[in-house]
């Protein structure tokens, strides 16, 4: 069996596939739930707790370079200067986005497992009025 055909065989799997679907899925879900982390629950916080804009929130570790052309105070201008930050109020914005993304596949999980719980109709067990009409319907039957 060639190299090929084997990969072939690999990717034609059912598992390989549904991996890939999920990955992709995920990566789209993870940008949802980024956006509502961002622009929607952490602007509320904000304006709850006066104003705060977690991700400014840093300590400065390392000196600005010379050149410097951003604001002292941004936390995206000095990263992206290559300065040293200690970025917890970044930190605090990727845990409460993970605990948001946590939260939606727990109830998500939730919710096929409860729609998986629940029995077929013909795998219900049959009711006592059901047994009463069977055996009545048996005996008219057996009468006859």
């Amino acid at each position: 069996m060639s190299i090929a055909s084997e990969f072939r065989e690999f990717i034609a799997r059912g598992n390989v596939m549904d991996l890939a679907v999920g990955v992709i899925i995920g990566g789209a879900f993870a940008t949802i739930t980024k956006s509502l982390t961002d622009d929607l629950i952490m602007p509320v916080v904000g304006f709850i707790f006066g104003g705060i804009d977690f991700s400014n929130y840093f300590i400065r570790l390392g000196e600005i370079p010379a050149g410097f052309k951003g604001s002292p105070d941004s936390y995206q201008d000095l990263k992206a200067a290559g300065v040293a930050l200690f970025g917890w109020g970044e930190f605090i914005t990727v845990v409460i986005n993970f605990l948001i993304l946590a939260f939606i596949i727990f109830l998500m999980i939730r919710m096929v497992n409860r729609l998986a719980a629940k029995p077929a109709v013909e795998d219900a067990a049959p009711s006592e009025e059901v047994l009463l009409l069977r055996d009545i319907r048996d005996s008219l039957t057996r009468k006859e």
